[in-house]
């Protein structure tokens, strides 16, 4: 992955033409909600890259990936999708949805708190919430997997895996494009958290850019 204080990747070699937003075709709403995204400020410790959208979930889509890095090693990683319908869709309330993955290992005592998933569902509406974010139709699941090693690798210490599954509708400007920077930065508070950062002033983070590109890519 590139650092977010550079660029995000663009790992978009051998991706069909017909994969990428071209013309008339892709709503300006969507094309603008894209741009939206180039202009997040990232905390420096996430590492991020455009990967290839999800398959007919919505007519156009657009996904990134990112990872929270310490030196050689990752103590977080997500996936944030962009779906635009143009005709809204009745579920989201909307005609854009943002969905996620996140997953971080957590440490022995966290990992044994009974109110882990209700804490961990509550750091992505806090993220949400702190940077004055209006959406709707949130929800999702919060999955805790232990692993236990034995024979050959019983040295290892057990280790507990924390996952966050989410989607909610970003409310729409009056100009009809939500307001995706803020709701990407928002994600990569969430990320930061889960990886067991402290918080950080907004104002510190770095400036992350997308190359220029002939477009978001489709669904």
């Amino acid at each position: 992955m590139a650092p977010a204080q550079g660029q995000f990747s663009d790992h978009s070699d051998g991706v069909d033409s017909e994969d990428r937003a071209e013309g008339p075709s892709v709503p300006p709403a969507f094309l603008a909600a894209v741009d939206a995204l180039r202009s997040a400020r990232l905390r420096p410790e996430l590492e991020v890259e455009v990967t290839r959208p999800p398959q007919r979930l919505a007519p156009h889509a657009y996904a990134m990936e990112a990872a929270v890095v310490d030196g050689e090693d990752d103590l977080a990683d997500g996936r944030l999708v962009l779906l635009h319908d143009p005709s809204g869709h009745d579920a989201w309330q909307g005609a854009f949805r943002l969905v996620t993955l996140v997953r971080a290992e957590l440490e022995p005592e966290m990992a044994a708190d009974p109110l882990l998933p209700e804490v961990c569902w509550s750091w992505l509406t806090g993220a949400l919430d702190a940077r004055g974010l209006s959406y709707g139709e949130a929800g999702g699941t919060v999955t805790r997997a232990g692993s236990h090693y034995f024979g050959a690798l019983s040295t290892r210490r057990p280790a507990t895996q924390i996952e966050i599954r989410a989607s909610w509708t970003p409310r729409e400007s009056r100009g009809g494009v939500p307001d995706t920077a803020s709701h990407l930065m928002a994600w990569g508070d969430l990320l930061c958290q889960i990886a067991g950062l402290p918080p950080s002033d907004p104002a510190d983070a770095a400036v992350v850019t997308l190359p220029q590109r002939r477009g978001p890519q489709l669904s």
